[in-house]
């Protein structure tokens, strides 16, 4: 990613498609209880209930009318995942639209530290915050160009990296239509944001969203018939990124303005 932006850390090039799964439940939250992926997809979660994921389809929504920019999910990823310094697994953007139709957009270190007041010179129209992250799309470009097959998806809809088959060749970085990837500098594997895998596979919510003060960031579940992101989902005007380009995003947003790109 670019230098104001975004990306993860993972774990050694020495491990596992299924250690890594449950190392990168270990390496992050040394106060949180692991979740060990096993063969058939399940996992041992905070209760002790198996973690199934045949039984789980995990997709996310962003609600733009909500974010305050405050920055708070950038910095409890990095926190969480132990992403290394100048890389961000999610960042947040602000767009300044000027009457004219001008768009200024920045995001200042990934927005780790909030906004500050910027002149742009523009008659500003009108102003808003949108937060992104790995679309874990369903016709992913990134998948599709790897060379190793390191990047894959799981059944229940997230796409993952193997840092032990990644041989750091950034032919997925650079075929992410969303920027949403990066070489790690220290495991020189690609890297990016796993919906926080260790914790929402224990019944936990992404550290992104559990941080968010207003509700802006949500995880939702296509399997389970309660949830209230599937409703929002079913009833409600949502749009994903760069519709074009056919890749099935799995990340929705309410109230994405136009000029988003």
């Amino acid at each position: 990613m670019a230098p104001h932006d975004k990306k993860p850390a993972q774990p050694p090039a020495t491990i596992s498609r299924r250690q890594f799964l449950s190392r990168s439940s270990t390496a992050l939250a040394g106060s949180m209880v692991i979740a060990l992926v096993l063969p058939e997809g399940t996992s041992a979660g905070v209760d002790g209930a198996e973690y199934d994921w045949n039984r789980h389809r995990w997709v996310y929504l962003i609600d733009t009318t909500k974010c305050i920019g405050c920055g708070s999910c950038v910095r409890a990823c990095r926190a969480e995942n132990s992403v290394p310094p100048h890389m961000y697994r999610t960042w947040v953007e602000r767009y300044e639209i000027a009457v004219e139709g001008e768009a200024f957009i920045e995001s200042p270190n990934g927005a780790e530290h909030g906004f500050d007041a910027v002149p742009t010179g523009l008659d500003v129209r009108k102003g808003f915050f949108v937060p992104k992250l790995c679309n874990h799309c369903r016709a992913t470009p990134c998948i599709q160009v790897c060379p190793v097959g390191a990047s894959f998806a799981t059944r229940d809809g997230v796409v993952l990296v193997d840092p032990e088959h990644c041989i750091g060749c950034g032919y997925c970085v650079q075929a992410c239509p969303y920027g949403s990837r990066f070489i790690n500098p220290e495991t020189h594997t690609a890297d990016k944001c796993t919906l926080c895998y260790h914790r929402i596979t224990a019944g936990q919510k992404t550290a992104c969203v559990q941080i968010c003060p207003v509700g802006a960031r949500r995880l939702g579940d296509r399997h389970d018939p309660d949830d209230d992101v599937m409703e929002i989902l079913a009833t409600r005007p949502i749009q994903v990124l760069q519709p074009e380009l056919l890749t099935r995003p799995q990340a929705f947003y309410l109230g994405l303005d136009m000029e988003v790109c």
